[in-house]
């Protein structure tokens, strides 16, 4: 073990010695191709590249493929750390059990702001009808039977449900706002008419709100755009009517169901208790303050109280193993494309000896040279590259994808995400792109400086 940590370390150093000295290089030829001094003219390394247009091509497109899969790969990532950042409400604060660390595993017992004391009360916000903003959370995941399900795929899907003692105090606190409908009634139920062996029959259903990832994913199921209110869907062997669907909101409730919270807890065997209790305070300051004043709180049950913004933060865990791995097989498949580029700039100078010789006897140096043959390196990488860049950003942008985000302690949430294509990953993809270029350009460079002109020549 220890044989094999000292190869991986020696392995490590000689490659960052390898990228840190093609990037210097790399910026060297750079910087000799557009200072105003004696140089290998421009033109001349673009006859070169349009002479092996074939070789060219290949190397190019093998940047090409590369770059785009790291696009691919960081727009995920970057959708992901989005949609956790977007969560979390600056201000609030989330109540779960002692020892929780996912409201999944959390159980609380009933309670009021009523009973918190009195300094505790008063970090606590109010709407414009005085009511506190704090409202009591039952998080549970259910099954769901997907109709008309394709051969060979998956029959059920997780979804999330979250039951709630007061939906619009819930919207208020979670910055949550309808695209159409309306919210459930305090009943939470709903009479349906439906189909039953050619017949109408009258029968009652569950009210629930979607969030809109969830109206499309479900949508899908029946050839639909999205779910709309009105629409019925059967889940658990009860009917749920839809009353309305959440404008869409770069946060994890776009993928949860939304109820009364009496409805969860008769049919999960949730009677009297919550998972959460989230509560409103100025701000994130305050929420701090809050959350240290709520663990000190002696009730009947240890709670463990912590900012909103946190919580949700420590569920991008799961992003960064993604990024991780992610990075991992970018490396692996960026290798290919060094030897491809290497590979290029190998041939080409062994078909060039005698330019380069003749170059050599007509005045240019060695350094003049090295910086010709890397800089026609950059320009094909460069190129690939771009286009990588170009496809990657059409291809993943704004495409939807279902993942999980953990807080790495047993729990977790299926959630619906957009793939996001920013300026950061852009640059990250071009600063991959410039290194791989320099790395297989830098070999094949010092094998062209070191040619003698006579012997070239022969």
């Amino acid at each position: 073990m220890i044989v094999l940590f000292g190869f991986l370390l020696i392995l490590g150093a000689i490659l960052v010695v390898v990228v840190v000295a093609s990037v210097l290089a790399s910026v060297f030829a750079i910087g000799v191709a557009v200072a105003p001094v004696r140089k290998v003219p421009f033109r001349y390394n673009l006859r070169n590249i349009q002479v092996r247009w074939k070789t060219s091509l290949v190397a190019a497109l093998a940047f090409t493929i590369v770059v785009c899969l790291l696009t691919n790969l960081l727009g995920f990532v970057k959708g992901m750390d989005r949609l956790t950042e977007g969560s979390g409400v600056p201000g609030n604060v989330l109540v779960l059990a002692d020892g929780a660390t996912d409201e999944a595993w959390s159980n609380l017992p009933t309670s009021s702001v009523l009973q918190l004391p009195r300094d505790l009360q008063l970090l606590i916000e109010k709407n414009k009808d005085g009511e506190f903003l704090a409202t009591q959370e039952v998080y549970v995941i259910g099954t769901h039977v997907i109709p008309n399900a394709p051969a060979g795929g998956p029959k059920r899907r997780f979804v999330q449900m979250r039951g709630l003692d007061n939906v619009r105090i819930a919207a208020e606190l979670h910055k949550i706002e309808l695209e159409s409908g309306e919210w459930f009634s305090s009943s939470g139920v709903r009479e349906i008419a439906r189909d039953h062996n050619g017949s109408t029959v009258k029968d009652t259903a569950l009210e629930v709100v979607l969030g809109s990832g969830l109206a499309k994913t479900f949508g899908q199921d029946v050839g639909k755009a999205a779910l709309e209110p009105g629409d019925v869907i059967e889940m658990g062997r009860r009917y749920w009517y839809i009353t309305g669907v959440m404008k869409p909101n770069n946060s994890a409730f776009g993928s949860e169901i939304w109820t009364k919270d009496r409805t969860v807890q008769e049919l999960f065997g949730r009677q009297n208790s919550y998972n959460s209790y989230v509560v409103r305070t100025k701000d994130e300051a305050t929420a701090k303050q809050a959350s240290k004043l709520l663990k000190e709180f002696r009730s009947e049950r240890a709670m463990n109280a912590q900012s909103e913004l946190e919580y949700y933060s420590n569920l991008t865990r799961t992003n960064q193993q993604f990024y991780i791995a992610f990075m991992v097989i970018a490396v692996v498949v960026a290798i290919g494309g060094v030897l491809g580029v290497m590979n290029t700039m190998f041939a080409a100078i062994n078909q060039r000896k005698k330019d380069i010789g003749v170059l050599r006897i007509l005045g240019y140096r060695r350094w003049q040279i090295l910086a010709s043959i890397l800089f026609e390196s950059l320009v094909i990488a460069l190129v690939g590259g771009i286009l990588g860049l170009i496809l990657g950003y059409l291809i993943t942008d704004g495409v939807s994808a279902t993942s999980i985000v953990s807080s790495g302690q047993g729990g977790g949430k299926s959630i619906v995400f957009r793939a996001v294509v920013d300026a950061t990953v852009l640059l990250t993809g071009l600063l991959f792109t410039f290194v791989m270029g320099a790395v297989g350009g830098l070999i094949p460079s010092l094998s062209a400086m070191r040619l003698k002109p006579l012997e070239s020549l022969k």
